[in-house]
């Protein structure tokens, strides 16, 4: 299934995105409507939405964007790095420890990068410089922007 764009009350800010299905059930509860729709498409009664927009309270994970923090997640770290290997700039599909656990690094956004599998395996248990891997970005805790950028729409 897609992924559904939800914007704020006004259709201004790009709060994230949830499952076509998510969607479809905040449609419903009347908690959003469609913004903008794949024309000629249906879901149920519904438009199928490209984009919905909040017309109600709704607390969710966006709760996090007041905080002005990211939960951390694997998927928003393959989103954060452009779905590009750390180590090499090929398609990264894994997330990679910089410092291994099995070396005491944690599972955070200044400890982990987005990593292809051969360089994932390659580099093991080992830190970059024991694997004699140059890491091409560093990491660093994103912003939601950095997860979720605003993609021009028409209206």
């Amino acid at each position: 299934m897609s992924e559904v764009v939800i914007y704020n009350l006004g259709g201004s800010q790009v709060l994230g995105r949830v499952s076509l299905r998510h969607a479809i059930r905040m449609l419903h509860r009347r908690v959003a409507e469609v913004l903008e729709a794949v024309e000629g498409e249906t879901f149920g009664p519904y438009q199928r939405p490209r984009s919905v927009e909040l017309v109600r309270y709704v607390h969710a994970r966006w709760v996090y964007e007041r905080q002005g923090r990211v939960p951390y997640s694997r998927a928003a770290l393959l989103r954060r790095d452009r779905y590009r290997c750390a180590y090499c700039g090929g398609t990264a599909t894994t997330m990679d420890h910089v410092v291994p656990r099995c070396q005491g690094g944690t599972t955070t956004w200044l400890n982990a990068v987005a990593a292809c599998e051969p360089c994932n395996a390659a580099k093991g248990g080992r830190t970059p410089d024991e694997a004699g891997m140059r890491v091409l970005r560093p990491a660093f805790e994103p912003t939601f922007r950095d997860i979720y950028p605003t993609a021009p729409r028409s209206r």
